[in-house]
């Protein structure tokens, strides 16, 4: 089984980001370099999955890892969301796009997903938006698999241990993207990253994957120092060559226009933090804590603004960080945020 203590030469982790930026080849070059790369298998199909880890493994020989989402309860105010999506009506009309109608429930392929990640034995899997039965855990121990469980507070990571996995992914506020939170409705817990790695070091036992924020070396620096056994990084790779990002997601990262980062449920009804646009001055207020449905009410019309390259129909997902992100090789963004956090003084953060 893969020790993520002790199996890094780099302690740096490439998130899992869904919708695209997760590439088979960023993947492969994070663990190429000597971190841990991640697929994102949510929002994809089973199919997808099983072809994306063939085609890291024929990328790479190193280690990498394998994210799922946990699905939640059914819906529970279907009202609020059908009023979200009559308020959703005029951009679609505006994009000519279909809204689909609102589902009860939507698990993902879940089981299917978990299957697979058995079959093929992959390294390293992480599960997010809640927590893996203990006899999911079992299942992935037997087949040779790490486990991990992404959480945003300590009282969540507290639960994480309880069943089993061999790692805790801990979010701190400033991440860029969807916050784990085990509860959708429930508000993150605003303390930075650091600030939550030294609250759970001294709660649990289990390395500790840092992550929300980290984009310089000061910020790995700092999260080791809290305790972290290693960092996680997304925002830093979205601009990197190998990342699926769209372009116009891209640009807005270094456009002056785009000057803030709010945690917003506007694009999926879980909270998740992105750079203010059009979409969230004019939804943020009105979204409801309903995921997948809002996430599925709202795919087509973030698909439409995609292809026509306009940034403000687009989820920005970007951590406080973000202006830090730059176009190079992942494996040289590793390394050399590595490098620099070698030769950054710890004592500054200590």
């Amino acid at each position: 089984m893969f020790d993520l203590e002790d199996g890094l030469r780099i302690p740096i982790i490439g998130a899992p980001m869904a919708g695209g930026p997760s590439t088979p080849e960023l993947v492969a070059a994070v663990s190429s370099a000597g971190g841990l790369g991640f697929l994102a298998a949510g929002y994809k199909t089973v199919d997808a999955v099983r072809r994306e880890v063939d085609a890291v493994r024929a990328l790479t020989s190193a280690p990498f890892g394998l994210n799922l989402f946990v699905p939640g309860r059914p819906l529970a105010d279907r009202a609020a969301v059908e009023a979200y999506r009559a308020r959703l009506q005029p951009l679609a009309e505006h994009w000519q796009v279909s809204l689909p109608e609102v589902v009860d429930f939507d698990d993902d392929a879940f089981d299917a997903k978990v299957g697979l990640a058995v079959e093929l034995a992959v390294p390293v899997v992480s599960f997010t938006f809640g927590l893996p039965p203990r006899d999911v855990v079992d299942r992935l121990h037997d087949a040779g698999s790490a486990v991990v469980a992404t959480v945003s507070d300590v009282d969540e990571a507290c639960s994480a241990a309880g069943v089993g996995v061999d790692a805790i992914g801990l979010q701190g506020v400033d991440a860029g993207g969807h916050r784990a939170t085990l509860d959708p409705g429930a508000e993150p817990d605003p303390r930075s990253t650091r600030d939550l790695v030294e609250a759970a070091r001294s709660a649990i036992e289990l390395p500790i994957i840092a992550a929300g924020g980290i984009a310089t070396a000061a910020d790995v620096a700092a999260a080791l120092a809290a305790g972290a056994t290693a960092v996680q990084i997304g925002t830093a790779l979205l601009d990197a060559d190998e990342a699926g990002t769209k372009p116009a997601h891209r640009a807005a990262l270094h456009d002056a226009r785009f000057t803030d980062t709010v945690v917003t449920r506007a694009f999926s009804g879980r909270p998740a933090r992105g750079l203010v646009n059009d979409f969230i001055t004019d939804f943020d207020a009105h979204a409801v804590a309903a995921y997948p449905q809002v996430h599925l009410l709202t795919s087509g019309l973030r698909a439409a603004a995609g292809a026509a390259g306009d940034p403000h129909g687009l989820a920005l997902w970007a951590g406080t960080g973000y202006r830090s992100a730059r176009s190079a090789p992942a494996g040289e963004i590793v390394r050399d945020l590595w490098s620099e956090t070698r030769e950054f003084s710890w004592t500054s953060v200590i």
